[in-house]
Formats: structure tokens, C-alpha cells, sequence
């Protein structure tokens, strides 16, 4: 594939001279990948590259699919483009022909021949594509589908009978505004190990469930075994399922149902709804601790408000010990309310009389609750029955929340409640795609970034691992800045911000950052600029950011009209700016647009699923990142997958010429769009 590579240390490789393969006569009868020529770093100009890919039997059909890193130049594809026939030539029927920065949907031949085209002319390259092809197995037609009709069922492969080997399939919900999506499974049964017992331990096959795009927006969890999965109720308006098998044994799968409901959005609501641990909304699955008593009838599940028996007490009394909540979805925390209890055994009345509160977006970075510059000690229960209320203070996002006793009487035992809304229960709050992935990296840009690794594309609120690093060492208090193109103009509300930390398995403090301080500025045309303006002073505002690097923040302001917002770092913390973050707004009331008008940001009226490739493969394409890319690329893609083209997926829309996000008369929802032929 290459030669002329010159290995300097254990972490820098240099390509000194390298040779691409561009065009070839592929055998499917093992998987294989395709690259543009440089992939993921620019391909050069003046190519022309053909490719015939035939399959071995006369019965058998070939499936491309693509790597969401995608990125041709646009312009209509006039002047860079690949272009994929369904015969064994170039005078073999269209396919489709692609380019811009939106991947193609899974590409079927109907015979045995595919034949791929790529040209670029003189200017203006891009990344270029990936894409992985091989024989179409019978009934992987039904793996990747993506559903937008308000109701429906989701079942594996072949369900009610056992499910292929070797399958990574891929199922997207995608909801209207304003509207949630309820997930109820009805059967599950997956291979799983008898000898791995804790919640996402699977080895074999497995189901994830996401709240965004599949490896993008943030994992809720991973399910395996007989036990069926929690309901999961998503607000976010994009709800992800990611199916995959070994080669082995094969169960009878899975079957669910999924179910959207109207939210309504009221301008005096109330930041206090139950979150369930009382009425069972928060499954067994979701509430975890650090030690339970030896005799199990003290268990974790046992610390929901007013259960009748006994509730959590820890194997030994101890200020370590916690008990923990996963709400699956980043949340608004504003109360908890505590009881001790009385042992059905011995009588005895134990109960908690102070509490420290800890929160975390992922599980893993957490952060003790603080009121002004010191840990907040909650003042909880003085008997063993009675119900305490303790507000939040600040009310505080996270999605995992523990609860960690500092006194106690006769012994720590506790049953709670949690209290709080959504994100998006404030009106004109919907997320605009940050988190989800639903908003592609090509629209978020900075005025510098530290290294690939910490690029603007990283700036997703809770999804990103990393998070954007501007460039200078020591930066000027707004100079750098991170903006957001929303596609089209929008109502916007509000800011959440993130620090951002050093990427998967850093411990160092230098990389965990965060901004104190920031300003906003919003346009309509990426070029001029208005502040959102402080009404005390007539100056523009500085809003206060993040005092943790993990810990977000909810900034609101008043309901501004803008495509661009801009955000400029004002103060720091000592490892110096890192910034995670997500727009909140929604459409622009009674806005209408003319079809053919621009807009950068695809809708979801007709939308299709782009497989991954099968995990465990070694491609070309991995063995060329471990040998080809310099440092900062290196780094990026280590992280970011381990090695570009596996396990990726994403959406591909064709656009109505209508607004995305916009207009619920416009929509043209296709219920339970399949794979087949596109083009453009």
C-alpha cells in the first residue's frame, strides 16, 4: 500500500514518502476497504481513480458502506466526487454520485459487479472517504433502518428466530420538536458470559443504546443476557440502538417498542419533578453503591423513598462509602429527600443525619457539590421515618449522582429521592446538536486548536472524551474563540459550557481545563458580530463559566435571532482554556424558506443508516493509520476510534429544501426508511 516509512520514536511516526494505491479489481469474497488516496488527510489533486469490485458466486450481491468521516468538495459534485455504478464498468447504471461533507447511505449492487469512480481536479481537497465492502448477507437489509414514524416495533435480524453471526447493525429514532420517545423492550435474549455478572459486561453480543448518534452522542448502556433492559425515556430527540454478534452462538435477539409523545412546554414550569426512584421509573439497573451489607437485604435497590424493607446500608459505616443514581440523561438536579430506616429483623432504627452531594457526567470525573468555597454538608434526617427535603442550592447538570453519608446514627441507612426537570423543559430550550452529533464537525470551527486531538470538533458537550484546546500556550483574554454555524437561523436561548480533559486514560491535571469567564457574540452571516449585551451596564456581558472541568453550566439570556454564535474565552483555570459546549434554542417562529435555499445543515425529511464495518477485522486502512499519520493525527484517531473505519455510523439526509428542525407542517417523515439507491 505504501513504502518510504521512517519510524522515529515509539510515538512520532513520519511518513517520509509515500505511494497510494488509487484504483484496483477487488475480490469480495473477503471484506475489504476503499480509501481516497491520503485518507483521513487530504487527497491530492488530478485524481482519477477507478475501482471493479465482483463477487464470487453468480447469487451474490456486494454492500458498500461508508465512514461517517466523509468530506469531498461540495459544488454540486461537479469537480470532486466518487461516483458508484452497478455493473462492472463505467457505463453501468448510476448508483450514485456524492461529495460535500454528508457520507453516502449503505450502497447495494443487484448483481455480481460494482464499479467505484473518484476524481478530484486542481483545488480545494478534503479528507476524502473510507468505505468498507462485502458480500450482502440475507437479511442485513433489516439492520440498518432508521425510524421517524410516531410509533413503531424494532426487532433483531430474522426475530422471532435467531439472529445472524457477525453483525454490527444500527437503528436511529429520530423525533419532531418538542416531542419524547419512549423505548420499551418486550423480549431480549443475547449471548452473554455466565462469568461476567455486572451491568455492560458483555463479551459475545451485545445491544447499545445511545443518546445521539452511535458512537457520537453519549452510551445510556450496554445490554446482553435474558434480563430485559430498562424503559428509556429520551428527550434529546435522537434516540440510537447498535447491535452487534461474534461469530458463535446466537440467541433468539431482541424485540422493542418505541413510542413519541408531545412535551409540553409551559413558560411557569417548575424545576421539581420526581425523577422515580419511589414509583420505579429508575430501574434496579441504575442505582449502584460502593458496598452493601453482607446479608442482602440492605441492597442498593432498596434506598428508593418509602420502600417498606429495610433500605441501603453499606458493609461497614464509613464516610467512603456512597450510594449512586445513573439518570441516564444529563439532567437538572434541584432537591433530594432522605430516610433513615427501621431493621425488620432487630427493630433497630438507624438513619443518616449529614450528606455530602457528588455529581458526574460520565461516572468517572466527579465532583463534590459546593456552596460558595466550601463542600456543601447537607443536614438530613433526625429519626428513622420521617421524610427531609434539601433543596440545591445552585442547581447543578449531571447524570450521575451520588449520595455520600458523613454522620449517621446507630449506622448508615438511607432511602432518598431525587428532584429536577430536563434541559429542555424550559421553553425554547432544545439542544441543537452538539451532543447528539445531529450538528456535523464541519460546523463548529475556532480561532486555533492545539492539535487534532483537541480540535473544534471535539467541543461536544458531555459526547466529546477530549474537547477543544485553543492553540497559543498563553492566550490573550478574548482573543481565542470557539463558534458554532447552526445551519440556519434560530431562535437561541441559552449556553451550556464544559471544561475539557486530556483524553482517554490521562490522569494529568495539565490537561483538565476549563473556562471561569466568557462572552457571547451571535450573527447571521459569520461576519458580523453583536455581543449579547449585560442590561445593567449597557456593556457586553461576561457570563460566568465552569469552576470543574467536568461539571457543566446553564447560561440563559434572552431569545436572540442567530445562524453563528461565537464564544470568547475572558478568564481561565491554570491548565488554561478547554471548552465543551451546546447551543439551547429553538425554531424561529412562523419562518418560512423558499425550496433551493441554502442550508448547510441536512434535514431529516429522508434519511438513511451508513453501516459500520464488522469489529475485530484488521483493514488496510488500520494498518495504514498505525504506520502513516504523524503525531497530531496519530493522536486524534487513536483515540477517537482506535483506528478510523471501525464501528462508525451515522445519517445521511437528502434534503426537501425545507428547514431543518423548523417547521412540523413542512416535514416529510418517512416512516422506517430502508436502504436503496440515492444519489447526490
Amino acid at each position: 500500500l505504501m513504502r518510504g516509512l521512517t519510524v522515529l520514536s515509539a510515538d512520532v511516526l513520519v511518513c517520509v514518502l509515500c505511494v497510494f494505491v488509487c484504483g484496483d479489481t477487488l475480490d469480495a469474497s473477503d471484506p475489504g476497504y476503499i480509501t481516497s488516496p491520503g485518507y483521513p488527510l487530504e487527497y491530492p489533486p488530478h485524481q482519477n481513480c477507478q475501482w471493479v469490485i465482483t463477487a464470487p458466486e453468480p447469487s451474490q450481491r456486494i454492500v458498500l458502506n461508508f465512514n461517517p468521516h466523509f468530506e469531498l468538495e461540495r459544488l454540486d459534485c461537479r469537480y470532486d466526487f466518487i461516483e458508484i455504478r452497478d455493473g462492472g464498468s463505467d457505463s453501468a447504471e448510476l448508483l450514485g454520485k456524492h461529495c460535500s461533507n454528508i457520507a453516502p447511505p449503505a450502497i447495494i449492487s443487484s448483481g455480481t459487479a460494482l464499479h467505484i469512480k473518484f476524481v478530484s481536479d486542481y483545488a480545494h481537497q478534503g479528507a476524502g472517504f473510507s468505505l468498507r465492502y462485502e458480500i450482502f448477507r440475507t437479511g442485513s437489509e433489516f439492520c440498518f433502518r432508521n425510524f421517524t414514524s410516531p410509533y413503531g416495533m424494532i426487532e433483531s435480524p430474522g426475530f422471532p428466530d435467531k439472529y445472524p453471526h457477525n453483525l454490527e447493525c444500527s437503528y436511529i429514532i429520530i423525533t419532531p420538536p418538542h416531542m419524547d420517545v419512549t423505548l420499551t423492550f418486550l423480549t431480549f435474549d443475547l449471548e452473554n458470559d455466565p462469568l461476567l455478572s455486572g451491568e455492560g459486561d458483555c463479551k459475545y453480543d451485545w445491544l447499545d443504546v445511545w443518546d445521539g448518534l452511535p458512537q457520537v452522542g453519549p452510551l445510556i448502556g450496554r445490554y446482553c443476557g435474558t434480563k430485559i433492559p430498562p424503559e428509556i425515556k429520551s428527550p434529546s430527540g435522537l434516540l440510537s440502538l447498535s447491535f452487534h454478534t461474534d461469530m458463535a452462538v446466537a440467541k433468539d435477539g431482541f424485540s422493542a417498542r418505541y413510542n413519541m409523545t408531545h412535551k409540553e412546554v409551559s413558560d411557569t414550569f417548575h424545576c421539581s419533578t420526581v425523577f422515580g426512584l419511589e414509583s420505579g421509573t429508575i430501574s434496579d439497573d441504575q442505582i449502584s453503591a460502593s458496598s452493601s451489607f453482607y446479608d442482602g437485604r440492605w441492597s442498593p435497590r432498596q434506598a428508593r423513598l418509602n420502600n417498606i424493607d429495610n433500605a441501603w446500608t453499606p458493609s461497614e459505616d464509613s464516610t467512603k462509602e456512597y450510594i449512586q443514581v445513573d439518570l441516564h440523561f444529563l439532567k437538572v438536579l434541584t432537591g433530594i429527600a432522605t430516610q433513615g430506616a427501621v431493621s425488620k429483623e432487630t427493630q433497630k432504627s438507624y438513619y443518616v443525619t449529614t450528606f455530602k452531594l457528588e455529581v458526574s457526567t460520565n461516572g468517572e470525573d466527579w465532583m463534590t457539590y459546593r456552596y460558595g468555597k466550601n463542600h456543601k454538608i447537607f443536614h438530613a434526617n433526625t429519626d428513622p421515618s420521617e421524610v427531609v427535603l434539601n433543596r440545591v442550592p445552585q442547581p447543578v447538570l449531571a447524570r450521575f449522582v451520588r449520595i455520600r453519608p458523613q454522620s449517621w446514627k446507630s449506622g448508615i441507612a438511607l432511602r432518598f429521592e431525587l428532584y429536577g426537570c430536563q434541559i429542555i423543559d424550559a421553553p425554547c430550550s432544545e439542544m441543537q446538536g452538539l451532543l447528539s452529533g445531529l450538528l456535523p464537525d464541519a460546523q463548529i470551527s475556532a480561532s486555533s486548536a492545539r492539535d487534532m486531538l483537541w480540535s473544534p470538533g471535539n467541543a461536544r458537550l458531555v459526547a466529546s472524551h477530549s474537547g477543544w484546546f485553543p492553540g497559543p500556550a498563553q492566550p490573550l483574554a478574548g482573543e481565542e474563540w470557539l463558534q458554532v454555524d447552526l445551519g440556519v437561523p434560530k431562535m437561541v436561548r441559552g449556553i451550556i459550557t464544559q471544561g475539557a480533559r486530556g483524553g482517554e486514560g490521562t490522569s494529568s491535571t495539565d490537561n483538565r481545563a476549563f473556562v471561569r469567564k466568557y462572552r457571547v457574540a451571535h450573527g447571521l452571516d459569520g461576519k458580523n458580530w453583536e455581543y449579547v449585551m449585560d442590561s445593567k451596564t449597557s456593556l457586553p456581558k461576561i457570563f460566568e463559566g465552569n469552576t470543574h472541568y467536568d461539571t457543566p453550566e446553564l447560561r440563559r439570556f434572552e431569545e436572540t435571532l442567530a445562524q453563528f454564535i461565537r464564544i470568547y474565552p475572558e478568564r481561565w483555570s491554570p491548565a488554561g482554556i478547554g471548552m465543551r459546549v451546546e447551543i439551547l434554542g429553538c425554531g424561529v417562529p412562523g419562518k418560512t424558506r423558499a425550496r433551493g435555499s441554502s442550508d448547510n445543515t441536512p434535514g431529516l425529511d429522508t434519511c438513511t443508516l451508513l453501516s459500520p464495518p464488522e469489529t475485530g477485522v484488521q483493514s488496510p486502512l488500520q494498518t495504514f493509520h498505525l504506520f502513516l499519520l504523524s503525531v497530531k493525527i496519530l493522536y486524534k484517531y487513536i483515540y477517537f476510534l482506535k483506528c478510523v473505519g471501525v464501528r462508525i455510523l451515522y445519517i445521511t439526509c437528502e434534503s426537501t429544501g425545507y428547514p431543518s428542525w423548523e417547521l412540523e407542517s413542512k416535514w416529510k417523515w418517512k416512516s422506517e426508511g430502508r436502504l436503496g439507491k440515492s444519489e447526490g
